[in-house]
């Protein structure tokens, strides 16, 4: 280990002492103040008078006690004595405005320079005053520990509790003045400690083989340097949230068995101007310490977002990229240094940060496929005591959408339903259950909704399932339910596809429009009014019309023109429209058009089926809920 190095604990992170220097400095000032405050509030309390005055108070009867010591003496007044008599002999004639300080109970302390008075003693004694002179004299020693040491060891403790505890929060500005641009990065050694391998990733086949061969280069070098291949400096983690980009770079660090720090990137950015490149030079200076080492920095954009030179830019933001540009380019690959980092918000980062020498790679991990998703769920199953009858590819085509984390939650909480039931595993029941727990939320059992109510939200969700149904385009129905939701839902129908697509046709996202309104539609034919409970549908339908104007060019009006262009492609993925403010007004137009063409559809369907749609309907108010085959036996004439 390196003499200046902060101590490290086997596998966990560095271990930040107390510095002994700044403690000196802000002890001692704080303990050199304390004792000149002591000093003035002791002096404060005593009143040096005359010897000639001193005699006077004696021979009047106004001394309660004398202290005679080498150079002074100190005496203490009666409570009971005349004050006027005190103020005449003391010279203080302004009555009104001045006061002994507390005279009236004898605590006020006088005192005198000693005097070599023979008299003194018979004086003392004729007027019985109590006097006395100290026999033992304080020890030098005791008032120096007293005065110095005691109060050095609390503030000490004090110190130490401080910087332990707030160390992230304060350490600038206590004791972290010296090493506030010391990097916050933790230390892993991933061999002993994690044991996250590769193993441990499923659903992400093409992300594991681009950083494999990273762990290789970590491990074999000398097999890449004979060909002259050089080892990529970077790789850049690219996908949504969940999707296990920070659990990738742990698994090549446990798959490479090397030091592996760790931070954000928002940890570089301090209120201090200079604070975030002084810890990037740190940084690379301890990973040159411990090469082969990996460096991982989540949410890079933190700081690497492009420099616009546009107002809301930063300054230290700005000089903590240019030195990680800077580093990043000054060491040298040979020394088996390799940086990962994470973000999910590449279209933001600055252009130099992204070029090939500094990050040589862009690894996608982006949400799992069937095939994927199944093979999470069976690394997430392994944790859990599962039934005899749990089918992971059932559960997997009812997931379409869903992260790494959102899978991983859903078998959590499949378990912990098991629990509440009393079960000692998990069943298939739990993990659908699961599903609908994190897409709707919980059953809300206290919302009692009125007969009418009940009947509405039936045959609302009755119609959305025959609109299914009945087009061949749809998606099947799985379960139709009308208990209500905690995330506001009153009822819901479940569509789950028979196998996975990546492309849609125009005729589909026709039907899904029709799906999504034929609630809407069922209202009306039944009721012949309309309802609250159609506002999701007609966001989720309008959302769906404006991408087949705006983007798929699939709109008779516009042809194939594409008006908008999709942001942040791996967070929300809101669309952001580049065209006129006239063709804006046409898009209106052609989305209202489409919505209400597939609304005349969905009417049209449930009515040439109304006699289903009404049997269906009742039986779904008494039974509450319906699976998909239930559903698909009902349907049949």
């Amino acid at each position: 280990m390196e003499p200046n190095q902060p101590k490290r604990n086997a596998g966990g992170p560095v271990e930040n002492k107390p510095n002994l220097f700044n403690f000196l400095i802000i002890g001692v000032v704080i303990t050199f103040a304390l004792n000149i405050f002591m000093s003035s509030l002791a002096a404060g309390s005593k009143t040096q008078i005359e010897y000639g005055q001193f005699i006077q108070l004696v021979e009047n009867g106004a001394v309660k006690q004398v202290q005679i010591g080498e150079e002074q003496i100190a005496l203490t007044l009666k409570g009971e004595s005349d004050e006027n008599v005190v103020r005449n002999i003391l010279r203080l004639d302004d009555v009104a405005t001045t006061k002994l300080p507390s005279f009236s109970n004898g605590n006020q302390v006088f005192y005198t320079g000693r005097v070599e008075d023979p008299l003194l003693t018979n004086r003392l004694l004729q007027h019985e005053v109590a006097f006395f002179r100290p026999i033992v004299q304080s020890n030098p020693i005791l008032s120096f520990i007293s005065s110095w040491v005691f109060p050095l060891l609390i503030f000490y403790v004090l110190y130490s509790f401080i910087m332990r505890k707030f160390a992230g929060n304060f350490g600038a500005g206590l004791g972290g003045m010296m090493n506030v641009g010391k990097s916050k990065a933790k230390f892993y050694d991933m061999e002993k400690n994690t044991g996250v391998t590769f193993n441990d990733v499923a659903g992400q086949d093409e992300a594991k083989e681009s950083l494999i061969e990273l762990v290789d280069f970590l491990q074999n070098p000398d097999k890449y340097r004979k060909i002259g291949a050089k080892q990529p400096k970077g790789a850049l983690l690219v996908g949504p949230p969940g999707t296990g980009k920070t659990l990738l770079a742990k698994a090549v660090a446990g798959e490479a068995k090397v030091p592996f720090f760790s931070l954000s990137g928002s940890e570089f950015v301090e209120m201090f101007v200079g604070v975030g490149a002084s810890r990037v030079r740190d940084l690379f200076a301890q990973a040159a310490k411990h090469s082969p080492c990996i460096i991982f920095i989540d949410e890079i954009d933190a700081i690497g977002k492009s420099r616009d030179n546009q107002m809301g830019s930063n300054d230290e933001r700005e000089q903590t990229l240019n030195q990680l540009l800077s580093e990043m380019d000054g060491f040298d690959s040979s020394k088996s240094i390799l940086i990962l980092a994470a973000t999910n918000r590449p279209e933001i980062l600055d252009k130099a940060l992204l070029r090939p020498g500094r990050f040589d790679r862009r690894v996608i991990v982006d949400k799992p496929d069937l095939s994927g998703r199944e093979a999470i769920l069976a690394v997430h199953g392994k944790k859990v005591t599962l039934g005899d009858n749990v089918d992971m590819k059932e559960i997997s085509r009812s997931t379409s959408g869903a992260t790494g984390a959102d899978l991983a939650n859903m078998v959590n909480e499949a378990a912990l339903r098991a629990v509440r039931m009393g079960r000692a595993e998990v069943l298939q029941e739990d993990l659908m259950e699961a599903v609908e727990v994190v897409i709707a939320g919980k059953e809300k059992k206290d919302r009692i909704l009125n007969p009418k109510e009940k009947r509405m939200v039936a045959f609302h969700e009755v119609g959305h399932a025959l609109a299914s149904a009945l087009q061949k385009s749809a998606q099947p129905v799985t379960k139709i339910t009308i208990v209500p939701r905690t995330m506001g839902a009153l009822g819901y129908t479940m569509n789950v596809p028979e196998e996975e697509r990546y492309l849609m046709t125009k005729s589909e996202l026709l039907a899904r429009i029709t799906t999504l309104l034929a609630g809407r539609a069922a209202e009306e034919i039944e009721f012949s009014e309309e309802s609250t409970g159609a506002s999701n549908d007609i966001e989720q339908a309008t959302k769906l019309a404006r991408s087949i104007v705006t983007q798929y060019g699939m709109s008779d009006k516009f042809g194939m023109m594409g008006l908008e262009s999709p942001s942040s492609q791996y967070l929300d993925g809101r669309p952001v429209f580049t065209a006129s403010d006239v063709s804006s007004a046409g898009v209106d137009e052609e989305i209202s058009r489409i919505i209400r063409e597939c609304h005349e559809t969905a009417l049209s369907l449930l009515r040439e089926n109304r006699a289903k749609l009404t049997e269906i309907a009742e039986y779904l108010v008494t039974h509450e809920s319906i699976n998909g085959t239930q559903f698909m036996e009902l349907l049949k004439p």
